[in-house]
């Protein structure tokens, strides 16, 4: 009898072991919620936009005041097919000049003006929506915070 609880004790731990590497793993492969980048961590921003942007299957929709050539780069990551759409506060010549030869080597990216916004929001295939407290321009310079929001997604898009 004592050799059969000593097994489904070493059973009952196995199994919480297995059950935790999954857990792990399926936790480490998912964008995360909400989390802080702190200043200097600029590559670790950088990456964890792209993977973001890499995450969307039909389309992104950015919303920031403050985009710049690295924003279209950044958006260059996306999958094939996915479209991008950027909404910001005006669209300067130099603006305007490195969106035509992005979209003349990328997928073209299409930027509108939106002046009611002053946070920043990337939304992820019409159902993911994430506010971002940096420009992505800007990310890691200094110290930001993400979260992704319970929120539809239309109640946003229906604004622009």
């Amino acid at each position: 009898m004592e050799q059969l609880e000593n097994k489904a004790n070493t059973h009952d731990r196995q199994l919480e072991e297995l059950t935790n590497k999954v857990d792990f793993f399926v936790r480490t492969s998912l964008p995360p919620i909400e989390g802080v980048f702190f200043n200097g961590q600029i590559f670790d921003a950088y990456v964890f936009s792209a993977q973001l942007i890499k995450s969307a299957k039909s389309s992104l929709v950015l919303i920031d005041n403050f985009v710049d050539e690295s924003v279209l780069l950044l958006l260059s990551k996306r999958l094939p097919g996915v479209t991008s759409i950027i909404y910001t506060k005006q669209i300067t010549p130099q603006l305007e000049l490195d969106l035509t030869k992005h979209n003349s080597q990328y997928p073209p990216i299409d930027i509108r003006t939106y002046q009611h916004a002053h946070d920043r929001f990337l939304i992820i295939d019409n159902l993911e929506v994430y506010h971002i407290g940096a420009s992505l321009k800007d990310l890691g310079k200094k110290l930001f915070a993400f979260s992704k929001m319970e929120m539809p997604a239309k109640i946003i898009t229906d604004l622009l």
